[in-house]
């Protein structure tokens, strides 16, 4: 999203005469530099408040027997996600704006870059989730005989699979292009693009197959989606009462806000992109980090607030009730 910002990290580089650095310097967020700490408050309580979240996810689907199931499986899935993805990216952005702490690693920015991105890739598991809702909503008598635990454990290894392995060519792209411009990053994490527009040769193979994962990967997952929920929206309405109708509709009420948590801060971004030359930079910055930064804030407080189960098991801990 961010590769158009070359020229601003060109201009501000006095470090044009080198080759394939070892090191990479990240701005953090150009021209607020000053806002920095008073910017971290925000983020970091994103942070805790996604730390927190999950980890409560998962432990209250461990602790209690009865959300063994396949839509808890899966909620522990995205859950891992949205930590690993958080984690990612946090950590050395708080280290920029409290230490000032701006180099990175050649090696330790791919790395970065790859775990950011595979991360990302949550999608795959909203598919699986949008399954077990149609299952469990048009075919309820064979729900528990269709997504058995070995099922259930082979979709997710085989979303995790996907995941890591069509991001797998970023990083390894990205160490084989020589680098002779500058090593300045404008942003405070490592990205595929943003990294990829520092190197000196033709970079296309990397654009293109940046693309063909955003729409090839995403989009079809977008696809899936959609075409999933017409079925579900097909059933629903079928039914013959409207308590019916109600009651069924909202067993994918969470479902459906994770997707809109997830979509709509990325269709945002890539609206703001196109019309970027409008757009100051450091909001550009903004924006683009929070749509990394917003899905694992929300998914824990959606699916606690929404899920009866959930909630009702976060109220025995506060209140101290047996089960």
């Amino acid at each position: 999203i961010l590769g158009h910002l070359l020229p601003y990290s060109m201009s501000d580089s006095n470090t044009t005469d080198f080759t394939n650095p070892s090191t990479f310097i990240l701005l953090g967020i150009p021209g607020l530099e000053t806002a920095h700490v008073w910017i971290s408050i925000p983020f970091c309580t994103m942070y805790a408040i996604a730390i927190v979240g999950n980890f409560t996810i998962l432990s209250i689907v461990k602790m209690d027997p009865r959300l063994h199931g396949p839509m808890y499986y899966f909620l522990c899935m995205l859950a891992i996600t949205d930590l690993g993805l958080s984690t990612s990216i946090l950590p050395k952005m708080l280290s920029i704006f409290w230490f000032n702490s701006r180099e990175i690693d050649f090696s330790a920015c791919l790395t970065q870059l790859y775990f950011i991105h595979c991360f990302s890739m949550e999608s795959g598991i909203l598919v699986a989730m949008a399954l077990d809702r149609y299952i469990a909503i048009c075919h309820p008598l064979r729900h528990s005989t269709i997504l058995t635990i070995p099922v259930v454990a082979k979709i997710g290894l085989s979303v995790v699979l996907r995941g890591c392995m069509v991001v797998l060519p970023y990083p390894f792209l990205a160490s084989q292009w020589p680098y002779c411009r500058t090593n300045i990053i404008p942003q405070p994490y490592c990205a595929h693009i943003a990294v990829v527009n520092l190197a000196c040769a033709d970079t296309r193979v990397s654009s293109y197959y940046g693309l063909f994962v955003l729409f090839c990967v995403k989009g079809l997952d977008g696809i899936f989606l959609a075409v999933s929920y017409t079925q579900i929206l097909r059933a629903i309405f079928s039914l013959p009462t409207k308590d019916a109708r109600l009651k069924t509709f909202g067993t994918c009420i969470s479902h459906l806000f994770v997707i809109l948590a997830f979509y709509i801060p990325g269709l945002f971004s890539s609206l703001m992109y196109r019309f970027s030359q409008n757009v100051p930079l450091h909001f550009q910055i903004l924006i683009a980090t929070m749509y990394h930064l917003i899905p694992p804030m929300v998914n824990p407080i959606i699916y606690g607030v929404r899920t009866k189960q959930i909630r009702d098991r976060l109220l025995r801990l506060f209140t101290h009730k047996a089960p």
